[in-house]
Parts: C-alpha cells; sequence; structure tokens
C-alpha cells in the first residue's frame, strides 16, 4: 500500500502493534474476580463495548456503578492487580508481523504510539520489547485520552498532517476524526464484532494488519 503521501503515522498499541487485546481482557476479569464471577463479566463487557478507553475511566465506573457497597478491593488495589496481569502479558504477546519493513518504506514518516494503556507501561514494555526506536514521534497512552494527545501533538506539529490513525476500535475512529486524521481499521486482532457493517457504513477502509500495509 502507497503511504507516501503522509507524513505522520499514528498506531494505536492493543490490536495494532501488539496481539494484546485478550491480555487485556483477561486481566480486567481477573482483576475483578474477588468481587465474583457475574461483576468480573460485567466490567469485560463494558471494557470490551469501549476499546481503547483507558483503564481508570473502566474502573472507576466499575467502582461507582457495580460494586457500591460490596466489600472487595478498593480502586487503587484494582489498578494494581490489573497491571500486574498486564505487564507479563504484554512482554510475551505477538508483534505486529511486518512493522519493522513498514518503519524502512516510511522512513519519511513520524511515527506515534497514542494507546488507552498506560503510558508509563507502555514505554517500559515498548524498551524491553526492543521496539521504541521505532516511534520516533513518541510513546504516549493515559492517563491522558487519546484525544487531548492529538491536539497536544498537533498543536506542537510533532504529528504534521496528512496523517494516518491505524486503529481497531471505534473510539480510534472516532479521536482520529475529531483529530483531522485519515483511518484505516485493522481487523485481525480487532475485538469490535460487528467491524465490517460499521465500517461500510462509514465507508472506513480495512486491512488485516500491519503486513498489509507494506
Amino acid at each position: 500500500m502507497n503511504l507516501t503521501q503522509y507524513q505522520t503515522l499514528v498506531f494505536d498499541c492493543d490490536g495494532v502493534v501488539l496481539n494484546s487485546n485478550k491480555v487485556k481482557t483477561d486481566a480486567f476479569f481477573k482483576a475483578a474476580l474477588p468481587y465474583g464471577e457475574a461483576a468480573a463479566h460485567k466490567l469485560v463487557d463494558y471494557h470490551v463495548s469501549r476499546g481503547g478507553i483507558s483503564r481508570y475511566k473502566k474502573f472507576e465506573w466499575f467502582v461507582q456503578q457495580v460494586v457500591v457497597g460490596k466489600s472487595g478491593p478498593d480502586l487503587s488495589q484494582l489498578l494494581e492487580a490489573y497491571a500486574n496481569e498486564v505487564r507479563h502479558g504484554l512482554l510475551t504477546c505477538e508483534i505486529a508481523p511486518g512493522l519493522a519493513e513498514l518503519r524502512a518504506n516510511t522512513q519519511h514518516c513520524n511515527w506515534l504510539i497514542v494507546s488507552g494503556g498506560d503510558q508509563q507501561e507502555l514505554r517500559e514494555v515498548f524498551a524491553e520489547r526492543g521496539i521504541a526506536k521505532l516511534f520516533d514521534g513518541g510513546i504516549f497512552g493515559s492517563p491522558d485520552s487519546k484525544e487531548s494527545i492529538l491536539d497536544r501533538e498537533l498543536a506542537t506539529e510533532n504529528i504534521k498532517q496528512p496523517a494516518l490513525f491505524l486503529g481497531d476500535s471505534k473510539y480510534d475512529y472516532q479521536a482520529a476524526q475529531t483529530a483531522g486524521l485519515d483511518f484505516i481499521f485493522l481487523s485481525q486482532w480487532s475485538e469490535v464484532k460487528d467491524y465490517q457493517t460499521w465500517c461500510e457504513l462509514l465507508g472506513l477502509k480495512i486491512e488485516l494488519n500491519v503486513k498489509e500495509l507494506v
């Protein structure tokens, strides 16, 4: 695929660069399990339907709406349990095939990660796995929202237009559209069940994975 018209490529992390959507989903379930399976399933459903939103907002919803008045881990303990589960998964899950080849083919582009994942955690994991250097424009995540990150990086011209966002969730598309970035939906590892109908409705381009862009 010809990406020569773009000056910046923005990547989501989970389901795009790393095959980590299931890692996150399983970690939400395990962290919430002290409150019982029914509550844990509610959190998982909430998480999956809001792909790309930060863990902080999801656990706040869980504590404030699902387990109010019940005994169990508090917000900070839930976040810690989740982070411990996620870190191991992020260090061992599959990295997108073709990533290094795409980097070689787009040397004219600035590359950024804009993720709902924890920023410090992402930077440590990417460094440990040897892929941080690919993202010369920086690795960004929560607690800042994707919208605020994109706004900030556009304002400082770290993101130069025309720019392309590679994502796997409806929230990724919404953030890209709000910021004025083109968007391609990567389907292989996405947890969006109705993505084909949704993408067709909006006229969005679908590719299987990063390798298809090489």
